[in-house]
């Protein structure tokens, strides 16, 4: 089976790492209670963590690793598009030589930690009285594109030039961005 490479920020790999793993914990919290019994309070998910580890061969393999290191060091949570898994908003939290590299051959692995997105980031603004609420206004209106055969949400994206972040946020019912069928209806952020 040919899977979609995996993708981070703007970030491709040339090839899919050979391992991941995914891990989901749940932090929980032990009281002590008269008489050596305790009781365990569940604090709810921790964050999903997903690793993996992977080679870089070639003429230019340790050019291939310096690339994305430099992805590595940008701030902030960025979409992590695996060909398996569903998309998530992840931070890219570890990135390490697993041995000494070569120009043609570098081993590494990485680690990415999710980003929990179960709540909304627009908060309402109290406008000051007699001033309308901002972000009050006409919205432009969204476009709409049908699946053709052959088409990649990433395509999609580059053909109406929108990031295939805003693409996704479009089209919370995609689950997984490596799966659309032809005839789906895609919303295209204006």
């Amino acid at each position: 089976m040919l899977l979609a490479p995996m993708r981070y920020k703007d970030y491709v790999w040339p090839y899919n790492p050979a391992a991941y793993s995914i891990a989901y914990q749940r932090q929980t919290a032990v009281h002590k209670v008269p008489f050596g019994r305790y009781y365990i309070q569940d604090m709810g998910m921790s964050c999903r963590v997903i690793r993996g580890q992977g080679e870089f061969v070639g003429p230019n393999a340790y050019e291939e690793f310096k690339r994305l290191a430099s992805v590595f060091y940008q701030d902030g949570p960025g979409l992590l598009i695996h060909p398996l898994w569903q998309a998530s908003n992840a931070y890219f939290t570890g990135l390490k030589l697993e041995q000494e590299p070569m120009p043609d051959y570098v081993r590494y692995s990485f680690e990415f930690q999710e980003r929990f997105d179960g709540y909304g980031e627009n908060l309402t603004d109290l406008a000051a009285p007699g001033l309308p609420p901002q972000g009050t206004g006409t919205a432009a209106p969204a476009r709409s594109h049908t699946v053709a055969g052959g088409d990649t949400l990433w395509g999609i994206a580059r053909k109406y030039a929108v990031s295939l972040e805003d693409l996704l946020k479009a089209n919370p019912e995609i689950k997984n961005p490596n799966l659309i069928h032809p005839g789906d209806k895609v919303v295209v952020p204006a």
